[in-house]
Formats: C-alpha cells, structure tokens, sequence
C-alpha cells in the first residue's frame, strides 16, 4: 500500500524536520527580539502608516487581529492586519514584521508581477492540495496511472504556488529593511533585529517550497513520470 510507502515516509519525515525546525527557528527569534524595545518606542501600527504614508499609500487600513503571528495583507480589501502583540507593541519583532505586511502593501499598489500571479493561482492551489492529493493516491492504489498523473498535475498547481511565494516574501522583506533604513525609524542594532527576524519568517517559506517539491519528485516517481515505479 502506497499510503505506507517506505520511500513516501521519509519523504513526509524531511518535510516534517524542515518544517519543525523553520518554526522553532521563527518562534525563537520573535521571542528574543519581542523582549527587545526600539529606541523610539513606535508601536507596529505607527511603522505602517509611517511606511504606508511614505510610499503615498492612503487606502490601506491596519488593524489588529487575534492569535500569534497571524500577520498578513489582505489585497482584496485592502487591509493590513497585525497580530495584537504586534499591533500595539513597540519591539523590535513588531515593528519588522509590521514593515514586512506594508512591503506586501507597496507590491500591490506597483502590481509586482510575482504577487499578481500568486493571487490568481490561490483557488488553483487549494485544489491541488486536496483533490490532487486524493486523486494520486486514488491512482496508486486502483493501478489508474493516468488518474493519478491527474492529481500529480493539479499538485504541481499547488508547488508552483509555493515557489512563487518565495520571492513575494523576500521582495517584501527587502522593502521593509529598505524602508525602516530610509526612513530612520530604528537603530543600526535594530536594524540587525529586524534582519533576524525576516530572515527566520523567510526559513518557513523555503522550508515548505522544499517539502512541497520533494513530495510532488515522490508523487512523478510512484505515477511513472519520472524514472520507474520500483
């Protein structure tokens, strides 16, 4: 049975590690770097609106929303939510990841093109990464090959969006550094902070391009696309 595949395990083992590790790696630098006040005590609401006014962004709305690391930008409503220790906190963790959310802000407005392409294939993806799935291991298991390079396919839909995702989030992280600098708004130690924590929250999105491609090289292999069953 496929659903015990030795192969399929170590595949999920990796994906787990890498996953687990890029979480504890994000957690841990918030952690310190929440404990850690900037020196003109902006709380991550005022850094938005500062960075949003600075790129003459007026249309945006920041609010907080409940739950830990639960930030993120909303372009069909345009509206950038901070999760509450964010929000309202005046560390250095809050106000790198508040930077960050605006950096998605400024890609909407310029209609960066990997943005643009990653919304379009959102309804794409959530398909992929559920009925390509069920339709693989739906092919597997009846010996359908051709049901199952279906799923693979529609997967493929799935990792695609993952990889764009990367450079969405590294551009919008180069921004936010960028803006913080430009505009003065935190130290150089500060400055380090928020590199530090940008680059673990960066850590999550390779770690699950990774998995999703070592899964989808697993998925090929087992449907006969790429070299042999056995």
């Amino acid at each position: 049975m496929y659903f015990i595949d030795p192969l399929y395990l170590v595949v999920m083992l990796a994906g787990l590690v890498l996953s687990l590790g890029a979480q504890a790696w994000v957690k841990g630098a918030v952690a310190k770097w929440s404990r850690v006040a900037t020196r003109r005590h902006l709380t991550g609401r005022d850094v938005a609106y500062a960075i949003l006014g600075a790129n003459n962004i007026y249309n945006v709305n920041v609010e907080p929303v409940r739950g830990f690391l639960t930030d993120h930008y909303d372009p069909s409503s345009r509206t950038l939510r901070l999760s509450e220790g964010h929000y309202g906190g005046r560390s250095v963790a809050a106000i790198g990841v508040a930077a960050h959310e605006v950096g998605h802000a400024i890609q909407h407005k310029q209609g960066y093109w990997p943005m643009v392409v990653r919304q379009k294939m959102v309804p794409v993806a959530n398909i992929g990464t559920s009925l390509g799935i069920i339709l693989v291991f739906a092919g597997m298991a009846l010996g359908a090959l051709g049901l199952a390079k279906v799923g693979v396919v529609l997967f493929g839909a799935f990792v695609a969006f993952t990889l764009i995702t990367l450079p969405v989030e590294l551009d919008a992280s180069r921004r936010a550094y960028r803006s913080l600098q430009r505009l003065g708004l935190v130290s150089a130690a500060e400055l380090k902070g928020v590199g530090a924590v940008l680059t673990a929250a960066a850590a999550t999105y390779v770690a699950a391009a990774t998995t999703a491609v070592l899964q989808l090289l697993y998925f090929m292999l087992r449907a006969g696309m790429v070299g042999g069953r056995d």
